[in-house]
């Protein structure tokens, strides 16, 4: 085996209860580094090998200089500090990124490394408590990932700015396609997500760790409230949790120079990455992905095995379109028996801002060493089924590793990916329609008492371009779009003021 060939070595995961005090998210990545320096078995001793140290970026907490802060708790020099922009895909990039930077003799062992303490946080302030943790300053940074804003002027100006907004949009399109109801289609959604939540109530790391029923799931209550149509709050990720993830990466011949044992040993076998075309408004349809399904492909050809040859995923899990397409995309059946989630999911499990991944990958690195012929298969995304990363993990070494040409994608490949996905066809948007036309996709929202409160509608005229608009807050039209299809009914559309345009059904 090459001894350039990448290599995970060790990972760590950690979950801080209520009640347990509060630390900050440095605090709980150092916690997590420690762990992955005595998973891989050199514990301190391999962790002052880092030279690069990838830390991802924190949402509850304004760093100035996290991987400096966290640099000084562990007692080490990296000569590289990176903190990365928003994105949940961004670790499993990361991976994908360090290996062919270990492969090529760039860097020697990579500390990826990330944590939320956003329940702590929220509990501070909940009490009136201001929480005093150290932000850092003076570090030498170097940023990194893709730090463009998820959506545009023309959507923000539409209401089109967060997750559980832009999401519903998906599921309604995917609705919409399979035929469902909505009545059969929400029941669908809590049969999707049972066995997240069965799966969460066997780690002990979830946040969520009761088992809720397809049934629970899927109706709503006082505890579980529409947050947008068709998703209940049961159906969200939830981010506000205390959570921690890291992983070492290195290199075959660093590893058996620090003497660690070749049953802690899991390889990448397969990983791609690509971004759709950036802004939803610009998407070919509501119901695809031709990144993911790009970048499936480029992993599976890297691996040089099939969908069918994967023992286990863990699919993103942000909401559940998120895992429908990803499973369309990649080719798994709707009935398929192989579990989507190693974890429970970002709405069991939690979901710690951009760091959710890491826990995947940390999760089936420990299966991969409990059943080293498998194979699984994690997928990262970031902003609105925009950028996906996946990688294929498993602890035997891969085939063809022979000390010959890269099985790595070079990055002149992965550009070449990008600019033939960034030319694909698609409809032009109108950002001042006038005339007639039909809803392609929307979403409704609801207030905290249960009642459908406003509408935003992603239609096309009649001539094909697209275009984005509310609709009227009338209580009578939204339970309307809820209770029966929205998607194909026609109406008109005109400019509108500060709020933007305004769709009229017929």
């Amino acid at each position: 085996m090459n001894d350039n060939t990448p290599v995970l070595v060790g990972c760590g995961q950690f979950t801080l209860r209520d009640g347990h005090g509060e630390r900050s998210p440095v605090d709980l990545m150092a916690e997590t580094a420690r762990m992955a320096g005595e998973d891989a078995g050199p514990g301190e001793r391999l962790l002052r090998e880092v030279d690069t140290l990838a830390v991802l970026g924190v949402i509850g907490w304004r760093y100035e200089d996290a991987p400096g802060l966290l640099s000084r708790q562990l007692g080490i020099d990296p000569r590289r500090r990176q903190y990365s922009s928003i994105g949940g895909n961004t670790p499993q990039w990361l991976v994908n990124r360090s290996c062919r930077e270990i492969e090529r003799g760039d860097v020697g062992a990579v500390l990826i490394t990330g944590a939320e303490a956003l329940a702590s946080y929220k509990r501070a302030n909940l009490d009136g408590r201001r929480l005093d943790w150290e932000r850092g300053a003076g570090g030498e940074l170097e940023m990194i990932g893709d730090s463009r804003p998820g959506s545009s002027d023309h959507e923000n100006a539409h209401g089109l700015m967060l997750p559980p907004t832009i999401y519903p949009l998906f599921e309604n399109a995917l609705r919409a396609r399979a035929g469902r109801d909505p009545g059969e289609h929400l029941r669908g959604l809590g049969e999707l997500y049972a066995p997240f939540s069965q799966v969460a109530s066997d780690n002990p790391l979830a946040w969520f760790g009761q088992r809720r029923s397809a049934e629970e799931i899927a109706t709503p209550s006082a505890s579980n409230r529409l947050i947008e149509w068709p998703y209940t709050k049961y159906m969200n990720a939830v981010l506000m949790v205390d959570q921690s993830a890291s992983l070492i990466l290195t290199s075959v011949g660093k590893a058996r120079e620090l003497g660690i044992d070749e049953s802690r040993w899991v390889f990448l076998h397969g990983c791609g990455d690509a971004n759709d075309l950036w802004y939803v408004s610009e998407r070919r349809d509501f119901c695809s992905s031709p990144a993911l399904a790009a970048a499936g492909q480029q992993a599976l050809a890297m691996a040089g095995v099939g969908i069918d040859d994967i023992d286990c995923f863990d699919l993103y899990s942000c909401f559940p379109s998120a895992v429908q397409i990803a499973r369309n995309e990649l080719g798994i059946a709707e009935d398929d028996t192989r579990p989507l989630t190693v974890t429970g999911g970002l709405a069991c499990h939690g979901g710690p801002g951009n760091n959710y991944t890491t826990h995947a990958i940390a999760t089936l690195m420990q299966r991969a060493r409990d059943k080293p012929d498998s194979l699984g298969l994690v997928s990262g995304l970031g902003w609105y089924m925009t950028k996906h990363s996946l990688g294929i993990y498993g602890a035997t070494a891969p085939a063809g590793d022979t000390g010959g040409a890269s099985r790595l994608p070079s990055e002149e490949q992965a550009g070449e990916l990008q600019q033939r996905l960034d030319a694909m066809e698609h409809p032009s948007l109108q950002e001042q329609p006038e005339g007639s036309g039909s809803i392609e996709t929307y979403t409704v929202a609801f207030d905290r008492d249960g009642a459908p409160e406003s509408g935003i509608v992603v239609g096309r005229l009649d001539n094909g371009d697209r275009f984005l608009a509310r609709v009227a807050s009338d209580p009578g039209l939204l339970a309307e779009l809820v209770e029966h299809e929205g998607v194909g009914r026609s109406g008109s559309v005109k400019p509108g003021g500060e709020r933007g345009n305004v769709f009229t059904p017929d």
